[in-house]
């Protein structure tokens, strides 16, 4: 069997049997074609499921020169992983070859967040006088207020927003569903910018196959995640701010100022749509800074 079969095959698993997004399959696909083309220049007669440790290790240190910094190594190797253990699972090898190869060390870097002053700040330099300010505003509450991932948020249904109960439906990675509370102002902008801007002059008509979704540009058709980057960007220029920000800022942020104000680890697990509690756990750092700095400044004998 060839790269290109398996590739094929590997990336329709991922589909069908991991329900990844497309976001994901494309980029367990780029990592196994970053091997594909190594492996064509090295090694051109070895077939994938003859791939040894040793000619991993090989590609490992090839991308390291190349100058591909740890994190981006480390993802790749987890893109390998995951295509070795589908070969493994399928019966096509007998060893699955990165069993045993560790990526780089990482130190486990902090996000960038924003205090709650700046998040207000960023907020009110949204000018609602124009339409599309008034979606401005209800989309960066809802970031803030939810946590949600910025593909989240460009694919947020109108049928999904509970204003009742103020909750939001939200299909997050591997088509996973789950219930994200939504805060009352954020609700009280989305609610507004749904029954007195969205598809209404001077933008277009909601366009069709686009009006399910909650957020729209001004041609009636869905916000693309670029646009919000920009959006965030233009925001931060404006009011000054001397942070690179996007959108994984405000999900960064909502997580720190819940675990700074004592949230559960695992409510904020839940709330993330995180499968693993680790992954959570970083935002626990800025916390025990906090704590640190309470003795330091307080305690009779620090």
């Amino acid at each position: 069997m060839n790269w290109e079969l398996n590739i094929r095959h590997f990336s329709h698993y991922l589909k069908i049997e991991r329900s990844l997004s497309l976001n994901s399959i494309e980029a367990y696909v780029h990592d196994v074609e970053l091997l594909r083309q190594f492996m064509a220049m090295k090694h051109p007669k070895v077939s994938p499921v003859k791939v040894t440790p040793k000619q991993l290790q090989g590609f490992l240190h090839y991308i390291n020169e190349l100058g591909m910094g740890a994190h981006s190594q480390a993802r790749i190797l987890s893109g390998l992983k995951g295509f070795f253990k589908y070969l493994f699972f399928e019966e096509l090898i007998e060893k699955d070859p990165t069993a045993l190869i560790e990526g780089p060390r990482l130190g486990r870097k902090l996000p960038d967040t924003l205090s709650y002053p700046e998040i207000e700040k960023l907020l009110n330099a949204v000018d609602q006088s124009k339409p599309e300010g008034g979606r401005n505003r209800a989309m960066l509450e809802v970031l803030y207020s939810s946590g949600l991932r910025v593909s989240e948020l460009v694919d947020l249904k109108l049928n999904n927003v509970y204003y009742d109960v103020g909750f939001l439906r939200v299909v997050g990675k591997g088509n996973k569903e789950r219930l994200v509370p939504i805060g009352r102002d954020a609700l009280k902008h989305l609610k507004m910018y749904s029954e007195e801007i969205r598809g209404k002059p001077p933008h277009k008509s909601v366009q069709k196959g686009f009006e399910a979704f909650v957020f729209l540009n001004r041609n009636g058709r869905k916000l693309t995640r670029v646009m919000i980057f920009t959006i965030i960007k233009n925001l931060a220029q404006r009011i000054g701010l001397n942070k690179t920000i996007s959108p994984h800022t405000f999900r960064h942020s909502f997580a720190t100022h819940l675990i700074e104000g004592g949230a559960d680890l695992r409510a904020v697990q839940e709330m993330l749509g995180h499968e693993s509690i680790t992954t959570t756990e970083i935002y626990t750092h800025l916390d025990r800074d906090y704590l640190r700095q309470v003795i330091q400044e307080f305690h009779p004998r620090s």
